[in-house]
């Protein structure tokens, strides 16, 4: 039989208020509706559940068993709601995020830490993917990805300046091979390719030039899903890397990489953190990009 909720709720009322009166008031409801409602429940599970005289109601032993059993339920059904309802109205809970390599370098490795120590009680989970995840179906909350692959239906929020393609090789690599001044010389070079976790197709190899973008596929001996073993193969002299620009600034300035054909590079979109609708008043959620946003415009 179908849980007769309703019911019930009037029955629980009456047991902890003492008088069907008492449990209409509590309800909001007509002391006529209390008295019908009850007639339902023992009419529906086949038995008596209080002894009604003119001056009192009480519980029959049928009554006792139930309200053993229903009122801690209805207690968790109680706390169930209340959690239920500060569930992201408060700087606490679980707050998990689709988190790609390149925003975890570029954004987050920098500013989760701190993150956490203003707000400690906020529980930060990371989904490391390059999938274009279904946050809602994966039960995440939010997710970084460039702004032309977010779908339209969810809020995007920008996290970062457009973002441009590079070319890389380390001096060592360039002192034995020497560096292609045209992309199209990549064909005769050692490429080291990224493999996207999800789909498992090799990242393309874009350019931008007179022609409008055009993309070079050359071969190489090194293919790995992982960002940062491809950059530290660079580094050590396996071959010659293409990568955004921006995760690789550091490896630059300290003289690690040379940045190739320049006159070729591709601008590509801004990283954005993105989100459905619904969670747009999420207490941790907002505080997370705020102070994302905030550590990013000082460090400009």
């Amino acid at each position: 039989m179908r849980l007769p909720l309703s019911t019930l709720e009037v029955f629980d009322a009456i047991v902890k208020e003492g008088s069907m009166a008492a449990a209409a008031r509590t309800l909001g409801i007509k002391r006529s509706t209390v008295s019908h409602q009850l007639k339902n429940l023992e009419a529906a599970i086949g038995v008596s559940l209080f002894v009604r005289t003119t001056r009192s109601i009480s519980l029959t032993q049928a009554g006792h068993v139930l309200a053993r059993t229903s009122g801690p339920a209805f207690e968790q059904l109680a706390n169930g709601l209340e959690n239920a309802r500060i569930e992201g109205h408060t700087a606490r809970g679980v707050l998990k995020i689709a988190v790609p390599e390149l925003a975890y370098h570029l954004i987050l490795k920098k500013h989760l830490a701190s993150f956490q120590a203003l707000y400690p009680e906020i529980n930060v989970e990371l989904c490391m993917t390059d999938a274009l995840s279904d946050i809602l179906k994966e039960g995440l909350h939010a997710g970084f990805r460039l702004g032309s692959l977010i779908a339209q239906d969810m809020v995007a929020i920008k996290l970062s300046e457009p973002l441009t393609s590079c070319v890389l090789a380390s001096e060592a690599y360039l002192e034995t091979k020497g560096a292609p001044s045209h992309p199209k010389e990549l064909l005769s070079h050692n490429c080291l390719h990224y493999r996207y976790q999800s789909s498992g197709q090799l990242a393309p190899w874009l350019f931008s030039g007179d022609e409008g973008e055009f993309p070079v596929m050359a071969n190489g001996n090194f293919v790995s899903n992982s960002l940062p073993s491809i950059i530290d193969m660079a580094i050590q002299g396996l071959g010659v890397a293409y990568c955004i620009r921006q995760y690789c600034d550091d490896y630059i300035a300290q003289n690690k990489l040379k940045v190739l054909l320049c006159d070729y590079q591709v601008t590509l979109p801004n990283l954005h953190i993105y989100f459905p609708q619904e969670y747009r008043s999420m207490i941790p959620l907002r505080l997370f990009i705020e102070h994302i946003k905030d550590k990013n415009k000082l460090n400009k």
